[in-house]
């Protein structure tokens, strides 16, 4: 199998780098490498787009971004990844490290992810506040669904922090089987299931949501729905900080209050409760 490979520069790195990802994430680009000075994306031959000049950064006067494509064979790609991991701190709570890394004392848990081709290791500003958000939460015997699980790093946070039960769902089948290798690798147990928002089949105390605008903005409703009584809580990440007035307002329809939200380099955590 051949991958397409593009490597980008960008200028200035911040924070076009962290958009032009997200923006290549809802296309078929499977797995990114960040540089001191732009992004490399890798893409099956046979799953890339045409021509990427529709994606709105590259349309965006502010930024300078250049690319050049080039044809590979499939390496192995965690090998690739792990020459670049470095383990996460998160405060004093959370210590998220990869397989091959020490456990490093003096945080309240260590977790061990290894994401392969998944998003979420703690790196990014979504996931990095969301996790934030989890901790702050009293997760103690309550219900929760990590939707758009990734890595299924949300959820086994959630899970440590005392909850009584966790499911797991993505559209991904690489996703659904990393999450499932995480939770082993953590202790940690759930239902993981493939599917989307209409894949939910029970309500829960909260619902963790760490994907982009467009689809958080068509599934609020669903979430809202899922939430068992009020007060229950709903956690959203994925989208930048001038999107969150219409996340607000989509959740105001729907029931649900906003309550604050994290923002870092543009991007924003949130927390809403049923009402």
């Amino acid at each position: 199998m051949k991958y397409l490979v593009y490597h980008f520069k960008v200028n200035p790195i911040q924070p076009a780098s962290d958009i032009l990802l997200a923006q290549l994430s809802e296309l078929e680009f499977e797995s990114f490498e960040e540089h001191s000075n732009g992004l490399t994306a890798y893409v099956q031959e046979d799953k890339a787009p045409e021509n990427i000049d529709h994606i709105q950064i590259l349309q965006h006067s502010d930024f300078d971004i250049s690319w050049q494509i080039e044809t590979v064979e499939q390496k192995n790609w965690n090998k690739e990844w792990e020459k670049n991991f470095h383990p996460i701190a998160i405060d004093n709570s959370i210590y998220i490290r990869a397989p091959f890394h020490s456990p490093k004392e003096g945080f309240t848990h260590n977790v061990i992810i290894e994401p392969k081709m998944s998003f979420g290791t703690g790196h990014h500003e979504t996931t990095h506040q969301m996790i934030q958000l989890i901790v702050e939460e009293d997760c103690e015997n309550k219900s929760v669904l990590d939707m758009g699980c990734g890595t299924g790093v949300l959820g086994i946070v959630a899970s440590l922090n005392k909850a009584k039960e966790v499911d797991y769902i993505d559209i991904d089948d690489w996703c659904v089987e990393n999450t499932k290798e995480n939770l082993e690798r953590n202790n940690c147990k759930g239902s993981v299931i493939k599917g989307g928002a209409n894949s939910i089949q029970k309500k829960y105390q909260l619902i963790l949501a760490n994907i982009n605008r467009n689809v958080l903005l068509e599934d609020i409703p669903i979430y809202a729905q899922h939430l068992i009584n009020n007060g229950d809580t709903l956690l959203l990440s994925g989208f930048y900080k001038s999107d969150l007035n219409l996340i607000k307002e989509a959740c105001q329809n729907n029931g649900l209050q906003y309550v604050k939200h994290y923002s870092k380099r543009d991007w924003v955590a949130c927390k809403f409760v049923k009402s």
